[in-house]
């Protein structure tokens, strides 16, 4: 078990409407948004920091431009007023946003990271977090991502890609775990 730091803090990643979208094909995971609802409702209950981040595309014609109805949050996911948002434009969340800064506010916070996907944003977000110095943490099973297509047309499935981008980051950048792992 984990044991929850009071200064714990939860990032929820890219939780947007856009990925319901059917060109994005095979996802695995498809519980990820209702572990992350269970979380976000424990992280709630307990007073402890939330964050929520998402994506703004600087392409106009992308799906993740602000504006659009896929850019919003998925409903189940849905920020509280007091809870901070964080809008990026690149795969990190820490390039060009004040979630540094934001976390070092609270302390030397246990963070949290959840959300979509877990091959693009999610791992991006979560090593530079390892390479900042907070002690992170991915739960694994609030976390998703799609098939994958090698240079050479090879489908990489999605549980595959999850899982190995999962191994590339535990012990190195920060720690996988599961959501009942959690002590809250």
């Amino acid at each position: 078990m984990v044991k929850l730091e009071e200064n714990s803090a939860l990032v929820v990643i890219d939780v947007q409407k856009v990925w319901s979208e059917p060109i994005f094909g095979k996802r695995n995971n498809p519980d990820a948004e209702k572990v992350i609802a269970r979380l976000l409702g424990k992280f709630r209950e307990s007073g402890r920091t939330i964050i929520h981040v998402r994506h703004d595309s600087l392409n106009p014609d992308s799906l993740f431009k602000q504006g659009k109805p896929t850019f919003d949050f998925k409903d189940e996911v849905k920020p509280l007023h007091n809870e901070k948002v964080i809008t990026k434009h690149v795969n990190s969340a820490f390039i060009g946003t004040d979630l540094e800064s934001y976390l070092r506010k609270i302390g030397n916070p246990q963070v949290y990271y959840v959300g979509l996907v877990t091959d693009h944003c999610v791992s991006t977000t979560v090593r530079m977090s390892g390479n900042l110095g907070f002690r992170s943490y991915v739960i694994e099973d609030a976390c998703a991502t799609y098939d994958r297509t090698d240079s050479k047309g090879n489908v990489i499935p999605a549980e595959e890609v999850h899982r190995t981008n999962l191994a590339s980051i535990d012990g190195e950048f920060a720690e996988v775990i599961e959501s009942s792992e959690l002590n809250l």
